[in-house]
């Protein structure tokens, strides 16, 4: 007989009531693959996505499926192939496959090595839990493909949450000054991750508020809210200007003449994992928690990320 764990998961397509709570067997362990006991795992906006049949051209949906792409844990067994890991090594990552069936909100899972790296050691399960994907966002957009420099402006559209915050702290460990744009109760978060200049979307005119704290206007926006917050603060970049979005493929953008566009979306990486553990182990890096929840309230966290309006992460605990 399979093993099986506890896991939350879902039969079919639907809303947050789909979801449910039980015994589920395990994949079987392949030769590249460990299974992990879950510490914590990460709930993104994506997950409700990919719940509601949304995104199913881009990643398929196996049922039944268990959610979550993000985890943080420690491993208990070795396929006989593996050979960075070891039993009992702490590891985290991004653990999106080619089809969404054996996610991470659950008590164990099996995972290919090549999708882990070793988890960062100044970091708690729940903050290392709720970094892969936010963190891997960013710096896959803001510094990989936005090549921000030192000296440059960043403007950061929604500031406040897992991926905009990891943004904030990326620049500013690059030298670059932040605009983060958010809603006004955010502001003293986002300034206390490095903001140099903090804007409410709310409170009039995006554009005119840029402006008056980057006169000589925008070298890279990144988008994480995407909506009428971009387009209005589209005039405000240079010209020649970047714009990377993770929500927008730019196919409904009218841009200024110049700017350069691109779409990311964050893929696993090992090296880039481990850049991340080495910025967190200096101070450099930190995963501000919103709200944690047991495996048991897996609905109630997709409640709280489906607001669109959590300041930080959220994070199941298993």
């Amino acid at each position: 007989m399979a093993e099986q764990t506890k896991a939350a998961f879902y039969t079919e397509f639907g809303g947050i009531d789909k979801i449910q709570v039980g015994p589920l067997d395990l994949p079987e362990l392949g030769p590249h693959d460990v299974r992990l006991q879950v510490k914590a795992a990460g709930v993104n906006p994506v997950d409700a996505v990919v719940r509601e049949g949304k995104f199913a051209q881009v990643v398929p949906s196996a049922f039944p499926t268990v959610p979550g792409w993000d985890v943080c844990g420690i491993v208990e067994k070795c396929g006989p192939g593996v050979e960075r890991l070891a039993v009992g090594d702490e590891v985290y990552g991004y653990v999106r496959q080619p089809v969404a069936q054996h996610g991470t909100f659950a008590e164990r899972i099996v995972v290919p090595e090549n999708l882990l790296a070793k988890s960062p050691e100044k970091l708690s399960w729940v903050e290392a839990g709720g970094l892969p994907l936010a963190g891997l966002t960013a710096y896959q957009s803001v510094i990989k493909a936005g090549q921000l420099k030192a000296g440059e402006t960043v403007l950061i559209l929604g500031a406040s949450g897992g991926v905009g915050g990891s943004a904030i702290q990326l620049a500013k460990n690059v030298g670059a000054t932040v605009v983060a744009v958010a809603s006004a109760d955010s502001a003293d978060h986002m300034k206390k991750l490095g903001a140099d200049f903090t804007v409410d979307y709310k409170a009039g005119p995006v554009a005119e508020s840029i402006k008056r704290v980057a006169p000589a206007g925008i070298d890279l926006l990144f988008d994480a809210a995407s909506g009428d917050t971009l387009t209005q603060s589209l005039p405000t970049l240079k010209p020649n200007g970047r714009l990377i979005s993770v929500l927008n493929d730019g196919k409904g953008l009218v841009l200024p003449a110049g700017v350069h566009f691109q779409h990311v979306m964050a893929q696993p990486s090992v090296p880039d994992l481990d850049f991340l553990r080495e910025l967190a182990n200096t101070g450099k890096l930190t995963v501000p928690i919103a709200a944690t929840f047991p495996l048991d309230e897996a609905r109630k966290a997709f409640e709280q990320i489906e607001t669109h309006h959590t300041t930080g992460k959220v994070v199941l605990v298993p």
